[in-house]
């Protein structure tokens, strides 16, 4: 028994698994190509504005590497197209092949019972029929029976008509799907092309890098302080809320030990008190059930909230000892891939991580993304929380916000709208972009934890 409920169990979980992994439709796969080829016709607006300015080498390489990651993307895209296209193709030939059996052999079935009908045309042969009955019974049997046979043919024919029209329609299906197929590797040949040419214009770029390598290495080294500054400055800022959301905790412990103590002292006179009045001295039960006195509780300062499911695996810090707190965390988490983007517009030029300039010996490295903006765009808190710090960095501010255990920076703004201790809601104005070293409107967004780990944060944002 319990082998078959195991096989059981193991048949549904493939089930779920392959309808999980079901491949996209052909409307998700060219809603995602029109989507690209509007991000690569931004890129090429960028590439050209960037172009005039003789600085901004470094940000035309980025440019350049997003057109070839997005131009791979859509030729890839195209590729599932094509597959899917030659999948349906394929299936509408067998489907083809299994009507034309079937039509063969309605036809077949249909001439045999016309064939019955013709030799049993006679009125002479059908009353012979019907009085060679056994029975009144009998004969109405007969009669039942040959009607149903006028209706078996005429079912027939209608059988073979559907059976026909849809042969046709599957037919011009498959063409359909023919010509598509060819419109779709057209324009993959097309795409290859252009690839080419941007594989050619980045290697342009690379060598006007170059040229230019003592430059760029300068201005590397400018944004690598910067990013050292900003990473002391968001040091402070976490140990600081630590060191409150610690003295917090202890307060919070405190609190709950002191009306535990008071709890006990309670319940210990009610005890002295129930003895006296009780000379046999039997006790007198608690008959309440909310009594928890001799319970311990938890206090506030426990790396485990009262509110978290015991068998939960998830690690609790001092900023989650308050319901605020937990709520903001787990919020944060639940919205992962879907926070709203901090700026209405932009596209994403320096990616998260560590990256090779190609053609050189340059290395840079960020520790969020970097977008393309115009100067002055509004920036927006991408969900609820409150303001750690407003922090100054030479030509720059920047804004940390608290969302429970986790941190959101808002980096490279020229004005701030709020201070130290706002709460803020998602989609609160926190400030607006100031220009780069280059001239160009960027900036800087950046997602980490309460153990300074700093994370990707095209992971946590919605895709556009």
């Amino acid at each position: 028994m319990i082998k078959k409920w195991w096989i059981l169990c193991c048949f549904i979980g493939c089930i779920s698994l392959a309808y999980a992994q079901q491949p996209p439709s052909r409307e998700d796969l060219q809603r995602q190509q029109q989507q690209l080829l509007k991000e690569l016709a931004d890129l090429n607006k960028d590439l050209s504005s960037i172009k005039q300015n003789k600085k901004a080498a470094l940000n035309e390489y980025s440019v350049v590497r997003r057109k070839i990651a997005a131009r791979e993307s859509l030729i890839n895209n195209i590729n599932k197209d094509i597959r899917l296209l030659t999948e349906t193709i394929y299936q509408n030939q067998i489907q083809i092949y299994r009507l034309k059996k079937e039509l063969d052999t309605l036809k077949l079935q249909y001439a045999q019972s016309l064939v019955f009908a013709y030799k049993n045309r006679g009125s002479y042969d059908y009353l012979n029929f019907l009085f060679s009955a056994q029975s009144f019974n009998d004969a109405l049997k007969r009669m039942t029976y040959l009607k149903s046979y006028r209706q078996y043919r005429e079912t027939q024919a209608q059988t073979i008509a559907k059976t026909q029209n849809l042969l046709i329609s599957t037919l011009d299906q498959l063409n359909s799907n023919r010509a598509q197929k060819g419109e779709v590797l057209t324009s993959q040949s097309s795409q290859l092309k252009v690839l080419e040419e941007d594989k050619k214009e980045k290697d342009l770029v690379v060598k006007q890098l170059k040229a230019q390598e003592k430059d760029i290495a300068t201005l590397i080294k400018q944004r690598e302080r910067d990013r050292q500054r900003l990473r002391s400055a968001i040091d402070a800022a976490i140990k600081r809320a630590l060191a409150e959301a610690d003295k917090q905790a202890r307060i919070a412990k405190k609190t709950n030990e002191e009306i535990r103590r008071r709890n006990n002292a309670s319940n210990g006179s009610k005890e002295m008190s129930t003895t006296k009045s009780n000379p046999t001295g039997s006790t007198t039960p608690n008959n309440n059930p909310d009594n928890k006195g001799s319970e311990p509780e938890k206090s506030g300062g426990s790396t485990t909230p009262e509110t978290s499911d015991p068998k939960s695996t998830r690690a609790y810090s001092s900023f989650e000892s308050t319901p605020g707190g937990l709520t903001e965390s787990l919020n944060f988490e639940k919205n992962r891939g879907r926070l709203p983007w901090p700026l209405d517009g932009g596209r994403i030029y320096g990616p998260f991580g560590r990256h090779l300039i190609e053609g050189t010996k340059l290395v840079a490295e960020n520790d969020g993304i970097f977008i393309k903006t115009y100067i002055g765009a509004p920036v927006k808190c991408v969900a609820d929380g409150e303001i750690t710090a407003v922090m100054e960095l030479d030509q720059y501010q920047a804004v940390m916000v608290k969302h429970g255990k986790y941190f959101t920076t808002y980096n490279m703004l020229s004005t701030v709208f709020v201070k130290t201790g706002d709460p803020v809601k998602a989609g609160t104005l926190l400030g607006k972009v100031a220009a780069d070293f280059e001239g160009e409107g960027q900036f800087e967004f950046q997602v980490v934890n309460e153990k300074n780990g700093f994370q990707n944060p095209e992971k946590w944002l919605k895709p556009r």
